[in-house]
């Protein structure tokens, strides 16, 4: 993968013109790009998956599992845009948003930051351990911390094993869908549920804000979306795969950060492997982060409803879940209680490990594009992994703990960010992408759709919290 010619010089105050290269051949196999739909699948089952579809279906039924179905679509074509832009040129989307304007990429890190920098993901993996070991919450959650740093900096190739532990994660929620669908759904229930799901309305007597934090958090959300250029790209997606990976400073073998992204000849025999290139990429993205989200979604909200619809006892956090283990228990076997809790402890943790992850990637690409350019992406990714670690660590030891309130809050930031970025991308791919390679019309229709979308919900939900606090 050789490029066609030399990295030209920055001009201060502006990125670097694009180089020339050679659009790689993709592979014969749709097995071998299989990965990132993964990882974001597998980072994305978390408190959407976990926590809030659950606990709306415990109060209202499946009537608002219909928004998830919404929700991954959207994501879906916002992936893909996001995908085409890294396919495209070997850069990550933060690094295209900085062309548009230099702190784009860094408007959206401090709102990334602003989601994730609280640790409730581990705080809620944690809980869910002494549900099965019994223990001290705040003191697993810091081992947990310190796990994940380990991982994320002593890995010779950070994605691989963030790859493999999302993996993992996949297949034992796989495991849990299975036994539980055999043992803890009533036959009947399956009967009801087309028509449980057919009765979609908007329950908002739970509120705006928890609904949209759902809506947004369905399957991926906020900065995550963002990251899925820098998986692929890590991967060897297209024209990423000229571009160097992130490797552990102390395991792995650090190459020179380049310093722009690079253009092919939109030739017919280059137009034809983009053609294949953007055909893969779209299967795996449909078969991996969709299909399994929404399985997912859907597998849990039918087991919370049928373990705990008609209870006015759930309290408004986490702890729901020790409650829904015990039905279980109760029901079928101790041991499907302490499957449930044990599969929710690393699920949350896989979703932490990767939260610190993707935080850490974006933040490491926009500094070392924008504004260090002298420094190694890679070195600046292991020194932001732990500042997250540490800065978690600290308010853990602090003694405060987050409310599912901070949660919902998290996904109202996300969505606002939703919001702008999918403005931002129509804006990019049409402006700085070769005719032949820009979206279709019905992908930018898709896009107008998620602005208006995630646009409106936040500010329905914006003026009623203020009128909520006005009261």
């Amino acid at each position: 993968m050789k490029t066609t010619e030399s990295q030209p010089a920055a001009v201060p105050g502006r990125l670097p013109d694009f180089s020339s290269a050679e659009l790689p051949v993709p592979p014969s196999s749709t097995w071998r790009i299989v990965g990132p739909g993964i990882v974001a699948a597998g980072v994305g089952l978390a408190s959407g998956e976990f926590i809030l579809y659950p606990y709306i279906a415990s109060q209202v039924g499946l009537a608002f599992v219909w928004a998830a179905a919404v929700g991954l679509i959207t994501q879906y074509f916002i992936n893909m845009e996001i995908e085409r832009y890294t396919l495209a040129t070997g850069e990550t989307v933060l690094t295209g948003f900085s062309r548009l304007g230099r702190h784009w990429g860094l408007f959206f890190v401090v709102l990334a930051f602003a989601a994730n920098l609280w640790p409730g993901w581990v705080t809620s993996a944690a809980t869910l351990v002494t549900y099965l070991f019994g223990g001290n919450v705040r003191w697993i959650a810091v081992g947990m911390l310190v796990a994940i740093g380990l991982i994320l900096t002593l890995s010779p190739i950070v994605y691989r094993a963030l790859e493999r532990t999302q993996m993992l994660k996949v297949l034992a929620v796989g495991l849990l869908i299975f036994i539980s669908s055999v043992f803890a759904i009533p036959g009947e229930l399956w009967v009801e549920t087309p028509a449980l799901l057919a009765a979609a309305r908007m329950p908002d007597e739970l509120g705006w804000a928890l609904l949209l934090g759902a809506l947004a958090y369905a399957g991926a959300g906020g900065g995550q979306n963002l990251c899925q250029s820098n998986w692929i790209r890590d991967k060897g997606f297209g024209m990423g795969a000229h571009a160097p990976r992130i490797v552990s400073p102390l395991t792995g073998e650090l190459v020179a950060d380049v310093g722009s992204g690079w253009r092919f000849d939109p030739d017919p025999e280059s137009l034809s492997c983009w053609r294949r290139w953007w055909r893969l990429a779209n299967i795996e993205q449909l078969s991996t982060f969709v299909a399994i989200s929404f399985v997912t979604i859907l597998f849990t909200s039918i087991l919370a409803y049928a373990t705990l619809s008609g209870r006015d006892d759930l309290p408004r956090d986490i702890s729901f879940l020790a409650i829904e283990g015990a039905v279980l228990s109760d029901r079928v076997a101790p041991w499907l209680g302490r499957l449930f809790w044990a599969v929710g402890a690393f699920s949350l943790f896989a979703a932490a490990l990767g939260i610190v992850d993707y935080t850490s990637r974006l933040a490491a690409d926009v500094l070392r594009t924008s504004y260090m350019r002298t420094r190694n992406e890679s070195v600046m990714y292991a020194v932001l992994v732990w500042a997250m670690v540490l800065t978690g660590i600290l308010i853990l030891v602090s003694g405060m703990d987050q409310p599912l309130v901070l949660l919902v809050i998290a996904g109202c930031v996300a969505a606002f960010m939703m919001f702008i970025y999918s403005g931002l991308l129509i804006i990019l791919n049409r402006r700085l992408l070769a005719p032949e390679l820009r979206p279709a019309g019905y992908r930018v229709a898709a896009l107008v759709w998620a602005v208006a979308l995630f646009g409106i919900l936040s500010a329905i939900t914006i003026v009623d919290q203020a009128r909520k606090l006005a009261g």
